[in-house]
């Protein structure tokens, strides 16, 4: 179900095309899952844990501020495939369904609140200009992310991804510059 959600949404992911894909019966998914609703929450957590996991493991040990959010930017992407979690955000069933839409919006709030606490601190220790609100550069950040996976599929190629990461990566060495005259 993990790879189905990311290659195929919510709304693709049918019942049929999951017992396919793992070769099991109806009964074995039945006796596990109450539906493909309960089904594709383990699921989604699972890959929603591993992009946060992925993510603090990176922003926490990059050194300073600017390397650790230069790590988290630069994370080997196919931007192709698209996010696992935020593909699942153009979803329509998935923002229809109470509990997956708290799963997408507990998972990009794990990540941001990560985010803002690397620039936060990066502030404290002068190591980003003072004027830097965290929260702010933390949902441009991420938009960057975000935003490049929909310029590269739109395009079907990965350069404007790997465009808007180089874009974000300047931003973020101009605001410590301006920290170091």
């Amino acid at each position: 179900m993990q790879a189905l959600l990311w290659e195929r949404g919510y709304a693709a992911a049918s019942p049929r095309v999951v017992l396919e894909r793992a070769q099991v019966g109806q009964g074995s998914m039945y006796h596990h899952f109450a539906g493909k609703e309960a089904l594709a929450v383990t699921a989604f957590e699972r890959s929603a844990d591993a992009l946060v996991d992925r993510a603090a493991r990176v922003l926490r040990d990059g050194g300073d501020a600017v390397a650790g959010l230069r790590a988290y930017l630069d994370l080997p992407r196919d931007a192709l495939r698209g996010c696992p979690v935020g593909r699942m955000a153009a979803d329509a069933q998935v923002l229809e369904s109470a509990v997956l839409h708290e799963v997408l919006a507990r998972t990009f709030g794990r990540v941001r609140a990560l985010i803002v606490e690397v620039i936060a601190d990066g502030v404290r220790r002068s190591e980003l200009n003072s004027g830097i609100d965290p929260a702010d550069l933390a949902d441009s950040i991420l938009a960057v992310v975000q935003g490049g996976y929909v310029l590269a599929r739109a395009s079907g190629d990965q350069a404007p991804f790997d465009r808007a990461i180089r874009g974000a990566r300047t931003l973020l060495e101009l605001a410590r510059e301006e920290t170091n005259p």
